[in-house]
């Protein structure tokens, strides 16, 4: 089963400004969003979807203004061209792993179950969960875990990890676990969470990918087009919030002699847009959803 869209009329209610205009969903998943956003849109409005999960292609819209893409959305601008489309109204991305991925045990993404180390979104891709485990120097594993998923004790974990490996390949989430027995009780939820989505950032590529869809989706931006992006952790978001405050990742912007810069986009609200009590009530994975959109300017 796929997720209840978080944050959906909030979300298209900031994305939809034209009803004859074209937009993008970069994160199709269960279509939950492009249904809404197809609702808003006349008969001569276009939506393009991407997804790289061949399941989502499984929920596809029989719709005339409706394309679902079987891609990245790392392929956005190319992707669009090949559709004779090189601007679009507004783009829309619902960052993160669906609740089909957690749920589809075999995928590795969920610690609840004892499954293979995978974790792609993209099946057909070779990096898996498995070779970074098993494959990468112990130095790599201590970065991955401190920075995507920001557990100080990373390097003692890829000591832990490269140690054991030696006598024995480490095959499914379960092996992975056994690894950190020692942990007290009321410490393993978090830790668990955090070390697995440090592995599945990496496996995905997920922040160089959010980096490349932002920058693309600014290129195909019309002017006073929308960018409306939901992300679920503080490693997004950031990115996220840099790039909507001056279109770049790192460092500052060029200011003039008055000290001021030239803006990338306006921002609707200058704090995120959070789910209320209900929504996260009826949706756990509302809980850590933060909703950011700017106006290019």
């Amino acid at each position: 089963m796929y997720h209840n869209p978080v944050l959906l009329k909030q979300s298209v209610d900031d994305l939809v400004t034209n009803p004859d205009g074209t937009y993008v969903d970069c994160t199709f998943g269960g279509g939950g969003h492009s249904r809404e956003i197809l609702s808003r849109l006349s008969d001569k409005g276009r939506l393009f979807s991407f997804d790289q999960d061949l399941d989502a292609l499984k929920n596809n819209i029989d719709d005339p203004r409706f394309t679902l893409i079987n891609q990245n959305f790392r392929f956005l601008e190319n992707s669009l061209l090949m559709y004779g489309v090189s601007q679009v109204d507004g783009v829309l991305a619902d960052l993160g792993v669906s609740s089909h991925q957690f749920d589809e045990a075999e995928r590795g993404f969920s610690t609840r179950s004892n499954a293979p180390l995978d974790m792609r979104m993209n099946v057909m891709q070779g990096l898996d969960a498995k070779r970074v485990i098993n494959d990468y120097e112990e130095e790599q594993l201590a970065d991955i875990f401190y920075y995507y998923g920001e557990l100080r004790e990373a390097r003692k974990l890829a000591r832990d990890i490269v140690h054991h490996r030696k006598s024995k390949t480490i095959e499914t989430t379960e092996d992975l676990k056994k690894l950190f027995s020692y942990l007290p009780p009321h410490k393993v939820n978090k830790f668990y969470a955090q070390l697995f989505q440090a592995i599945r950032i990496e496996v995905n590529q997920e922040l160089e990918v959010l980096k490349e869809m932002l920058v693309q989706a600014y290129q195909v931006l019309k002017p006073e087009g929308r960018l409306v992006v939901i992300s679920y952790h503080s490693l997004e978001d950031r990115l996220v919030k840099r790039f909507l405050k001056n279109g770049m990742f790192e460092g500052e912007p060029t200011r003039d002699i008055y000290g001021n810069y030239k803006k990338a986009f306006e921002l609707i609200k200058s704090k995120a847009i959070i789910p209320d009590d209900k929504e996260i009530e009826e949706n756990s994975r509302a809980r850590s959803a933060k909703m950011r959109t700017g106006i290019k300017v």
